[in-house]
């Protein structure tokens, strides 16, 4: 590596640790700040509290790592057009190209990094961080009660206010509970007074109430009133103290805890089932359209198409197969050979078709060897045999369309979308993981042309023009995963939209890098932000004087 390479390097490592350390603690604040009311009250260890930190982290890298990379690299060009270097590099024959080349090939290495991170690490932290949710969700806080409040025993079942508490023995005055556990019936309870504890396995709370009565009120009949008097009663509420138990083994997944090989195989189902559904679905339909059945509008509009995706994951995965080394399979006792059942002979009964749309796999009785059709054929025959000994033959009427098949194509239909739903979401996964990584690098391209174009922008035009791509670039992103799991556009095209366009601007700006004709005195926010007006203002006296000919033309 030559010196200048080391010394480009090394002036973006520092912005690059810097940013990175800051725009992750800012995201990950927020996202526990979201999630605060999770975790406090309810008695969890402290290391439990630390693995959630711990598992929130690699969400956030992977959002603000290629942020971090354009901040470094906006910083790094910028301080060295501002300190003349560039033009040092200049008159010393260093072309920009030499300039940028190790920060590309460091970009490059970035951007294969972020591409296994976000295949290996990101799925497997979700998928960790998702149980540890769940089991925290199950774990109720830890019991206690406050005077002069209701206060949630069980959620959403019972609920207690105490006028009074004594802390030393427990003693409770003033006692109303609200018992919410019966959706019959409404049960209120008023006591004196009354005691409380946990039992032995300090799991359940026992209350002993003195001295009072219950009023019960049915849901169906709210007229109607029952009050029971009591001296003493005793409800346990089951599950108040419970402890936190953390889940060992999960098999359930969702699209963001699986790894790009994962998500293929289930888009891969979900084509094959949309195929399968797609061919019976047109079969159907056409039957049904020859017949003249009455169809829903949602049916004759679906579009039973499938999806487009170039297949990105299955390359990647193909790819990961060449290069990992294969698993071996160990040899066993082979199985036993697999009985094949006999033929059915003409002399065994077969079993009747049931009623319905489609019976595969059953055989038809010979007396209904031809359905219910040669029966009634025969019988038409017959009638109309009689008929015209007696008279002209009347018209029969075609028999009304078959309600079963009618309801089969609406199923077939709502298979359809929902197989084309999955494949939709999969795939915005699936390029949204390679259009994350890509971005470091488009990065890269987009922010050293502004660096040096505007040398003496300094940390304004840093944070501004960061804070205006991260925005738009992630309002792309954002609106391209809701168009496409909406069927609207196909992933490849609106994951990868906001790369494109910022790799478009990117090389038009390099193309035109070299040609600035400021030096390290200028080119500072204030000359951008003029540059920016005077385009606008030129903009409007062309459109004026055009109007004005156009008025002194007619």
């Amino acid at each position: 590596m030559k010196i200048l390479h080391r010394y480009v390097l090394k002036e973006h490592v520092g912005p690059l640790t810097f940013a990175l350390t800051a725009l992750t603690s800012i995201l990950l604040l927020q996202y526990i700040g979201k999630h605060f009311g999770e975790l406090v009250g309810k008695g969890l260890p402290s290391f439990v509290i630390a693995e959630f930190f711990g598992l929130s982290i690699p969400l956030t890298v992977a959002l603000t790592l290629p942020m971090a990379v354009l901040v470094a690299t906006l910083y790094a060009f910028s301080r060295l057009a501002a300190e003349n270097e560039i033009t040092a590099m200049k008159a010393s024959g260093v072309s920009m190209v030499s300039v940028l080349k190790p920060v590309l090939w460091a970009a490059l290495g970035v951007t294969v990094v972020m591409i296994g991170f976000n295949d290996q690490v990101l799925p497997r932290s979700n998928h960790r961080l998702a149980v540890l949710q769940r089991d925290i969700a199950q774990k109720k806080p830890t019991f206690g009660l406050r005077v002069q409040v209701i206060n949630e025993v069980s959620p959403g079942k019972l609920y207690l206010r105490a006028g009074h508490i004594d802390e030393a023995s427990n003693l409770m005055k003033e006692v109303t509970i609200y018992d919410m556990a019966d959706p019959t019936r409404r049960r209120t309870i008023y006591a004196d007074s009354g005691n409380m504890r946990m039992t032995n396995n300090m799991s359940d709370l026992e209350l002993t109430l003195y001295n009072g009565n219950t009023l019960d009120v049915p849901t169906s009949s709210p007229n109607e009133l029952q009050r029971l008097y009591f001296k003493t009663d005793i409800i346990r509420v089951r599950g108040v103290g419970n402890q936190f138990q953390k889940t060992t083994a999960d098999s359930y997944k969702s699209d963001r805890e699986m790894t790009v090989c994962e998500m293929q195989e289930a888009q891969d189902r979900a084509r094959r089932d949309h195929e399968a559904a797609r061919v019976e679905f047109e079969k159907k339909l056409a039957k049904l359209k020859t017949e003249k059945a009455k169809l829903s509008p949602d049916v004759l509009n679906t579009d039973p198409n499938t999806p487009w995706d170039i297949g990105l994951g299955r390359l990647y995965c193909n790819a990961l197969t060449l290069v990992l080394p294969k698993k071996a399979k160990a040899q066993g006792a082979s199985p036993p050979p697999r009985r094949v059942g006999l033929p059915q002979t003409a002399t065994s009964t077969p079993r009747s078709a049931p009623r319905g749309p489609t019976w595969e796999g059953y055989a038809t009785p010979s007396g209904q060897a031809n359905g219910g059709a040669s029966s009634s054929t025969n019988a038409r025959t017959a009638s109309s045999t009689v008929a015209g000994n007696q008279g002209p033959t009347p018209q029969v009427q075609p028999p009304p369309p078959n309600i079963a098949e009618v309801a089969m194509v609406e199923n077939l239909r709502l298979r359809l979308q929902d197989s084309s739903q999955l494949m939709n979401s999969y795939g915005v996964e699936i390029h949204k993981k390679f259009a994350l990584a890509v971005a470091c690098f488009v990065f890269v391209l987009l922010g050293a042309p502004i660096a040096l174009r505007f040398p003496r922008g300094g940390v304004g035009l840093t944070i501004g023009v960061s804070l205006f791509v991260f925005a738009l670039y992630y309002v792309c992103l954002i609106a391209g995963e809701s168009i496409a799991k909406r069927g609207m556009m196909p992933a490849v095209v609106s994951m990868w939209m906001a790369n494109v366009i910022f790799a478009l601007i990117a090389l038009w700006m390099l193309t035109k890098m070299g040609q600035e004709g400021t030096t390290a005195r200028g080119g500072d926010m204030k000359e951008l932000l003029g540059t920016i007006k005077g385009s606008i203002r030129s903009k409007i006296g062309w459109k004026n004087r055009r109007l004005s000919r156009e008025r002194i033309a007619a």
